[in-house]
């Protein structure tokens, strides 16, 4: 009987312990699956704070663009030559979101987008545009000094301040029609001192081609900045940040392939492993500089995008630029630019129409 007895207690307590065992992993399974539906419910909700994500978006904007135009410079003084590959690397960092979708999907219960046709022609035609626009930066890097490349691309406020009126319905003031007019002297300033920063072994023409790109390429930035925008009021819905994410990795896929048959056509693949083999510290240095590029400009184009979901293409345009006294602070300190008066002047002049933009927008 003690032995039935004591069997039976045993049986007892193995089936009591499996018993809690199983009610822990129950509790745990629970657990995990309310802290998912709470981060859900706050992703979607927006209790993740609009100004933190605006804050960080805007962070990234100002880091990325800044870091992949020095590193364009860079890879023009150290050896490179090629256009399309410059522009090309702008585009191959486009997996990285990609892979940062997947645990949002997965974390927040998401599902992916339905893809419709005229969403797929909009991400098509931003993809190409992207791919112009780089191209064109591209050949004004190669032909300008970084300093005085970054000052004429904010001319990108104006033409972001124009489309975004016409195309997102961008409210407009006089805080932002004066920081546009301040900021179009700027650029006309840079113009009136187009002889002391050129480097040597550039034509005039060329100097001249390089100012003509950096125009045009800040206007192409600035349409794509507000067809962006307008993405996200008529095709996309603006209650979930993923969509940023989405729309990103879509866009720079197109851009990347767009690009890549740039490259290929213009036989630059080809070329590029001697074009390695010369650079200055060789191949490495050339990997680095080029996949770096492309890392810190879809750090750039990513903030850029999150800024149009959170804010207006208005305000991505004047936070683009922002960027010009970080690069030329940048290009002066890391590339030894010239720094002359007159773009000293154009510096302060642009600092001054942020602030009255900033100030006329706060008020």
């Amino acid at each position: 009987m003690d032995f039935v007895f004591s069997k039976m207690s045993y049986d007892d307590s193995y089936i009591s312990m499996d018993e809690m065992e199983h009610t822990e992993e129950e509790s745990e399974t629970k657990q995990i699956s309310f802290i998912k539906q709470m981060a859900s419910e706050a992703f979607r909700t927006n209790q993740i704070s609009h100004w933190i994500l605006l804050a960080l978006s805007s962070v990234a904007m100002l880091v990325g663009f800044p870091a992949s135009s020095l590193l364009s410079r860079v890879y023009y003084d150290n050896g490179g030559k090629s256009k399309f590959i410059i522009s090309w690397a702008s585009s191959i960092g486009w997996p990285i979101l990609a892979l940062l979708l997947i645990p949002i999907y997965f974390l927040f219960d998401i599902n992916p987008t339905s893809l419709n046709f005229n969403l797929i022609i909009s991400y098509i035609v931003l993809g190409f545009l992207n791919a112009i626009d780089s191209l064109m930066y591209a050949y004004a890097y190669a032909y300008l000094p970084a300093s005085t490349a970054s000052l004429l691309a904010s001319s990108s406020l104006v033409f972001s301040v124009l489309f975004g009126s016409l195309l997102a319905n961008n409210r407009l003031n006089a805080s932002v029609l004066n920081a546009v007019v301040v900021i179009t002297a700027a650029v006309v300033t840079i113009g009136l001192d187009s002889n002391s920063d050129r480097y040597e072994g550039i034509s005039n023409q060329q100097y001249i081609l390089g100012f003509v790109w950096d125009i045009l390429g800040s206007l192409l930035h600035g349409l794509i900045f507000a067809l962006s925008e307008l993405i996200f009021i008529k095709l996309l819905d603006r209650k979930s940040f993923h969509v940023v994410l989405e729309q990103q990795v879509m866009v720079s896929f197109f851009t990347f392939l767009f690009s890549t048959f740039g490259v290929f056509l213009n036989n630059d693949f080809q070329n590029m492993k001697s074009e390695a083999a010369s650079f200055v510290g060789g191949t490495p240095s050339y990997l680095v500089v080029v996949i770096w590029s492309g890392v810190s400009c879809q750090l750039g184009v990513l903030g850029g995008t999150a800024v149009l979901f959170l804010s207006s293409t208005i305000f991505a345009g004047v936070l683009n630029a922002v960027r010009v006294p970080i690069t030329s602070i940048g290009a002066v300190i890391f590339l030894k630019d010239p720094m002359s008066g007159f773009k000293i002047l154009s510096l302060v002049i642009t600092f001054w129409g942020f602030s009255s933009y900033l100030y006329g927008s706060s008020s």
